[in-house]
């Protein structure tokens, strides 16, 4: 009775791994991976990239700014006669 019980028991162990997943569902798991780490990589990629682009929108922004104030300066400047203004050296 032993004998059988374990013979049954070992079938049954077998079976159990007879059952795992087959070469088709190993890779379409190891594409769909792939295609995971894929969509991530571009998505960091994209954030990088907006990241950069309004950067550069600021600077743009401040350097636009700081040339109006330059041209300011120098219209004030200019109607006064050349003179500075009042508290600036």
């Amino acid at each position: 009775m032993k004998k059988v019980l374990s013979l049954m028991l070992l079938a049954g162990m077998l079976s159990f791994y007879a059952c795992g997943p087959s070469a088709e569902e190993k890779a379409a798991a190891e594409k769909a991976k792939a295609d995971s780490v894929k969509a991530v990589e571009d998505a960091a990629k994209a954030a990088k990239e907006a990241a950069t682009q309004d950067s550069l929108a600021k600077v743009k922004a401040m350097q636009d700014s700081m040339d109006k104030a330059k041209a300011m300066e120098d219209s004030m400047k200019n109607a006064k006669g050349g003179k500075k203004m009042k508290g600036k050296k």
